[in-house]
């Protein structure tokens, strides 16, 4: 009995050796296991071989059968390796396609570092705002239109006993005061840069944007500094071709107060759907009131600042080159218009 056993496990690994097709290599297993397979057929007669011999012949036995089980397995595995296409590793591989920050994070990744480069401190204040913060500290009337619930969200919630009604954020200026608080004393230079809503919409307007605010205060603080730090960031960010001028406003947390207009990059200044004379509104801008500074407990008599809050949307659709007609563009969840940028 063990002389055939191991004549047959000799056997079947020469066999096995000589295979060089799977089929082949099946019909070996077929022949050792299978139902009707010589190892099968030893296995059943083992209980007719006498005590003494049988424990000896079953190890031997068990031992055959992983032995050629191994064998078999090593083989099939050497023949699907076989049976591959030969490629050339040395060969570089196709780098998949990646994506790429959305071009509103671009943008405030740009002005952030725009003025980070000037000394300016980036910072984030709530976007669910209280009415203090967003208007009364900043020198609003109760009556002021950009108090009216159709241009402000109102939030739906018991009033403050202090602050009044809760707001979703109609503008970053609502950060001005509370710099101020979490400094205590100057110097401010701070860049707020967040969300904000207004119930406006238009190829210009978008009920949610984001918009970014410089706030500066210190002593000597003129608006000489105002228009240097302007003229600073116009340059850097939207190229030396572009043009941009003054116009006197009136904002209730400045004073002197204007708005800053940059030439139309659509149109080159001549007139279009978007700009209609030629020229962009950026945003406000001016010297920050002397009721600002006392709301945010800083003495208007000591120090002084500026303050200036655009939309990031809008000041990135004036840069050269993007050719932007539309702000709701930037919003799309259309590829064609992700991927350009």
């Amino acid at each position: 009995m063990k002389e055939t056993l191991i004549n047959l496990k000799n056997q079947a690994i020469a066999q096995i050796g000589d295979t060089s097709t799977q089929e082949e290599l099946e019909t070996i297993r077929q022949e050792m296991f299978g139902r009707s397979g010589k190892i099968t057929k030893i296995t059943r007669e083992l209980k007719n071989v006498n005590k003494e011999e049988r424990k000896e012949i079953g190890i031997l036995l068990n031992d055959i059968k992983n032995t050629l089980q191994n064998v078999i397995s090593t083989k099939s595995n050497n023949l699907k390796n076989s049976t591959r296409t030969w490629f050339d590793v040395t060969i570089p591989g196709k780098k998949p396609k990646i994506g790429h920050l959305h071009l509103v994070t671009q943008a405030i990744d740009e002005i952030s570092k725009t003025f980070e480069n000037v000394g300016f401190v980036r910072a984030r204040y709530p976007e669910v705002e209280w009415d203090w913060f967003a208007f009364e500290s900043l020198n609003m009337p109760s009556d002021h239109a950009a108090r009216d619930e159709w241009e402000t969200f109102f939030v739906d919630t018991p009033k403050h006993p202090k602050f009044g009604s809760m707001v979703l954020t109609p503008h970053t200026s609502s950060g001005q005061v509370r710099e101020m608080m979490r400094v205590g004393s100057p110097p401010i230079r701070m860049i707020n840069i967040a969300k904000c809503y207004r119930r406006q919409i238009d190829v210009s307007h978008y009920p949610m944007f984001h918009q970014f605010e410089g706030l500066v205060i210190d002593k000597g603080i003129s608006i000489v500094n105002l228009k240097g730090t302007l003229d600073y960031f116009a340059k850097n960010f939207f190229g030396e071709n572009r043009k941009t001028r003054l116009r006197p406003y009136n904002f209730q947390f400045t004073e002197p107060s204007f708005e800053v207009d940059i030439s139309c990059d659509i149109c080159s200044g001549n007139g279009c759907k978007l700009c209609k004379e030629g020229w962009l509104e950026l945003g406000g801008a001016g010297m920050v009131h002397p009721d600002v500074l006392k709301a945010g407990k800083i003495d208007p008599k000591v120090y002084t600042g500026f303050a200036f809050g655009w939309g990031v949307e809008r000041t990135f659709m004036m840069k050269a080159g993007l050719n932007i007609p539309d702000i709701r563009l930037m919003y799309s969840s259309d590829l064609r218009i992700l991927t350009q940028y």
